[in-house]
């Protein structure tokens, strides 16, 4: 079955971090672009961040930029979301998207969805 797997998820007090992982079920990521999104309480899925597909040019959410870092790791065929400082208003559940490229990406239009994992960041 051809998935994304997302984890890494959980409770964390303010200020803390947490690491999310997006791996693949029955292909590789190579010759994808990889977009995380966060998905809160009654809100749109909104992009957080993307990797592209060869060069690995990073983008980022206003809000993300200086304290999320994503990353790829090809020998693992994983992707990465390094998340520092966590504020409350990170909480969400937290969705990679596998497409072609990060504009595309932005615009919701991707080949694979992940199932999310929940990101609650409260004291």
């Amino acid at each position: 079955q051809v998935q994304l797997v997302e984890s890494g998820g959980g409770l964390v007090q303010p200020g803390n971090s947490l690491r999310l992982s997006c791996a693949p079920s029955g292909f590789t990521l190579d010759g994808y672009a990889i977009g995380w999104f966060r998905q809160a309480p009654g809100k749109e899925r909104e992009v957080v961040s993307c990797i592209s597909r060869s060069v690995d040019i990073r983008e980022y959410r206003d809000s993300a930029k200086g304290r999320f870092a994503i990353s790829r790791d090809r020998a693992k065929n994983t992707v990465y979301l390094q998340m520092s400082s966590l504020k409350p208003e990170d909480t969400g559940v937290y969705y990679c998207a596998a497409g072609g490229n990060c504009s595309q990406i932005s615009k919701r239009t991707v080949d694979y969805w992940g199932q999310g994992t929940q990101v609650t960041v409260s004291s």
